[in-house]
């Protein structure tokens, strides 16, 4: 339960401010850009000048939420207020503390609205508005904006939903267990005019692929390795591809296909990047089967972190070994699997 004293002060804070910056991780997802574009149109009717920044592209799966067009790439110099949504670790603020830009997000208040636990990593003062117990980073930001008495229009409320829909899987996913709230305020945004049969047209006509993908996606499914006696299933990406297909679909995705696969518990995408013929960083999305709430604690063996059912990691260096890596996460998942499977 967010604090009364802490609405207080983001009121006094957006009441000061005229000019508020909505930040977006380097790992944009659903729920963290209609987050953005909910908040851009809630203040917006206040009458504040919002800038939407995200440092890389949107994905084209995403660009169904009218207004991601709208999303800059660099922290403009001048602002009041910064609001970052649906990010929990600062090393998914990486471009921008590459660029220098980490140190102008210090010298002005500084808000995170989120569904994840509160941030833990910032270097800075921060105010953190946060409910690990919401479907969504979109349910937080209804439930501030009620508390409020913020006037949620036909537009916002559109975003909020589809914030929902993303990272509750539909509606379908674990989050929903005893936990009728998501259900119920999908009711108040229905009322307020949202269509959800319009947003899953919208989603399903931008994810349409082309022959060539869809080929693509056969042979991927053919590359998924099964280890454990088939509880861990994982797949390999390498910098090539990431550059051929992220723009278009994400790889590892493929993955969430292995949740009808018999035994299933865990699924683990590795992504390699390199420079000069190097590996410099590897990446991992985890995701987990109902009944197997490892994944968290499988990101934060390896410097990330996220949900008990999704979460993911980064590894950076010189020179990193993508074999050793991969052997290493899978045996944490093993072991892991194997304290769940005891309890």
């Amino acid at each position: 339960m967010i604090k009364k004293a802490d609405h207080k002060k983001l009121l006094d804070y957006i009441a000061e401010a005229d000019h508020i910056l909505v930040i977006q991780a380097d790992n944009p997802d659903g729920d963290s850009l209609a987050s953005a574009l909910a908040l851009e149109s809630i203040l917006g009717e206040m009458g504040k000048t919002i800038t939407l920044y995200c440092s890389v592209d949107m994905p084209e799966y995403l660009r169904y939420l009218n207004g991601w067009d709208r999303i800059v790439h660099d922290i403009p110099h001048q602002f009041d207020l910064s609001i970052m949504v649906d990010c929990s670790y600062i090393t998914l603020l990486e471009n921008a503390e590459k660029r220098g830009e980490l140190h102008s997000l210090s010298t002005r208040p500084f808000v995170a609205i989120d569904h994840h636990e509160e941030p833990s990593s910032l270097p800075f003062e921060h105010l953190a508005l946060c409910n690990p117990k919401a479907a969504a980073t979109g349910q937080v930001i209804f439930e501030i904006a009620t508390e409020l008495s913020w006037k949620l229009s036909e537009e916002s409320s559109r975003f909020i939903a589809s914030s929902i829909l993303s990272d509750s899987l539909g509606l379908t996913s674990e989050v929903l267990d005893n936990n009728p709230k998501p259900l119920q305020i999908m009711a108040e945004l229905i009322k307020n005019g949202v269509s959800l049969a319009k947003l899953n047209e919208a989603r399903l006509e931008r994810l349409k692929i082309t022959p060539d993908l869809m080929r693509y996606k056969g042979q991927l499914m053919q590359r998924v390795e099964f280890y454990h006696d088939n509880h861990i299933a994982t797949i390999t990406i390498d910098h090539e591809e990431i550059k051929n297909f992220s723009q278009m679909y994400n790889p590892t995705v493929i993955l969430d296909e292995m949740r009808f696969v018999e035994n299933v518990a865990v699924t683990i995408g590795f992504k390699s990047y390199q420079k000069m013929g190097e590996v410099y960083r590897i990446t991992g999305r985890i995701r987990c089967n109902r009944g197997y709430t490892i994944a968290k604690e499988l990101g934060e063996a390896f410097g990330g972190g996220g949900h008990l059912y999704a979460a993911g990691f980064k590894i950076e260096g010189s020179n990193l070994d993508l074999e050793t890596t991969k052997l290493e996460v899978i045996k944490k998942a093993a072991q892991l699997i194997a304290l769940k499977a005891t309890k």
